[in-house]
């Protein structure tokens, strides 16, 4: 395998795919040398087939908003692969959705399903619609419409979509509402995230921001650090950063600072249960600002167009969008002391960060392996479905932990490096690619 030469072909194919081809040349790069020691890899041209989907579904989304206007969105299914498994993988309801960064999450999600130890395919799909501002009226609307010309592409065994951005459990309830009419079909196990009153599961909405603390927990562990004590600067205030708030603070850590659109909350006392319980508070008003934070607690203060980054740190967690934390901001945060920094997001940092952790020593792990307990759990809500069961909150934690130490345990085979220090990255992207690639190989060329 020729990383140059490939990287060439895929930009001749899909010019302007920033996102997308960013992806494929992180993992690209990370398994060349191993997959060079194994021709049969070449032989049947895994590297060729693993980084196009199998499918995309485009479609037009038409709905009528409050005013009784009609509104038109484009809507996407992207499944990547399923060697391993049904298509899973959320859905993202963001203005910025396009092509390319589905392909990205999708090709992503790929390698972190291996990740997790579950049979699960890869997958992610969504919208253009922007559901800040838009009522509850309008965002059920959008999400009937949506399902109507999603529902016969998606099913238990075939596709099992869950949220992501813009998708938390209020949209699964009207998405999943609309899959069984249409669908005539009542098995809760076409989407995953629902609620608890209808085939949920246990710490489902905390599953990512606690399943990435598990696992920086182990992280720091090898490191020869610890979390308590910590102070740690968190992006975003959503279902993600709300877990991770949670858990980082239950574990001994101080939570400095939260972030938004409109600026970051430094937040010196770290956060209480009152705070934590606001930030859902905050997700839930579809303003998409972090703002009112500081005005509800009076110890806490916000600045406009700041970053979570601009606050002085001992750990650092995107837990927004991708390339969220760029080149200067890793060099702010080097220069102020940080020294860990885990993904929570899905590709929440540029290579330059990623370049300028690692040669600084910052110790750095990826999102397919950080975040991947969201998904982890929800493999284990399609579980409990398929059995017709329900597991106790502890009995999905105990799952968690047990999944995110086997992730950190997979880093670890794959990326100790002759220093007997970790490399992440490198281990997270070997660890998914030799398990589909080995997949895809012993079933064929399909």
């Amino acid at each position: 395998m020729n990383v140059k030469n490939l990287m060439a072909e895929l930009e001749r194919k899909h010019p302007g795919e920033s996102e997308y081809l960013q992806a494929v040349q992180e993992v690209l790069e990370s398994i060349e040398e191993v997959y060079n020691q194994h021709p049969e890899f070449e032989k049947a041209k895994i590297v060729e087939r693993i980084v196009e989907p199998d499918r995309i579904f485009t479609f037009r989304v038409t709905w009528v908003d409050d005013k009784g206007e009609v509104q038109t969105n484009l809507g996407y299914r992207v499944q990547f692969n399923s060697a391993i498994g049904p298509y899973k993988g959320g859905l993202r309801f963001h203005k910025a959705v396009n092509p390319s960064m589905l392909k990205f999450l999708g090709f992503e999600q790929t390698f972190k399903n291996a990740l997790t130890t579950l049979p699960m395919g890869g997958a992610k799909g969504g919208s253009d619609f922007d559901p800040v501002g838009k009522s509850d009226a309008e965002i059920m609307r959008f999400c009937q419409a949506f399902m109507t010309e999603l529902w016969n592409n998606i099913g238990v065994d075939t596709d099992v979509p869950a949220g992501d951005v813009g998708v938390g459990g209020r949209e699964i309830g009207f998405l999943n509402g609309m899959y069984q009419k249409l669908a005539r079909k009542y098995h809760t196990g076409v989407l995953t995230g629902k609620g608890m009153t209808w085939g949920g599961s246990e710490l489902r909405p905390e599953a990512t921001g606690y399943g990435a603390l598990y696992f920086v927990q182990h992280m720091l562990d090898k490191a020869g650090k610890s979390l308590k004590g910590a102070t740690v600067a968190i992006s975003g205030f959503g279902n993600v950063a709300w877990g991770a708030a949670q858990k980082a603070t239950e574990l001994g850590a101080k939570v400095i600072a939260i972030s938004g659109p409109d600026g970051v909350i430094y937040n010196p006392n770290g956060m209480t249960d009152e705070k934590i319980d606001y930030m859902l508070e905050l997700r839930a008003s579809n303003r998409n600002i972090v703002a009112p934070f500081a005005e509800r607690f009076p110890d806490a203060t916000f600045t406009p167009g700041k970053k979570a980054w601009s606050v002085k740190c001992d750990i650092a967690l995107p837990c927004a969008f991708q390339n969220e934390l760029n080149g200067d901001d890793a060099k702010e945060l080097i220069a102020n002391g940080t020294w860990c920094c885990a993904e929570v997001s899905n590709m929440g940092c540029t290579p330059e960060a990623i370049h300028a952790f690692q040669s600084a020593g910052v110790l750095f792990a990826p999102g397919k392996a950080v975040n991947a307990g969201g998904v982890a759990t929800s493999g284990l809500e399609m579980t409990q479905n398929c059995m017709h069961i329900s597991w106790s909150g502890k009995e999905v934690d105990e799952k968690l932990h047990y999944i995110m130490e086997s992730i950190h345990e997979a880093c670890v085979k794959y990326g100790t490096q002759e220093d007997g220090t970790v490399n992440y990255v490198k281990g997270a992207n070997i660890a998914g690619f030799m398990k589909v690639a080995t997949a895809m190989l012993e079933q064929g060329i399909i």
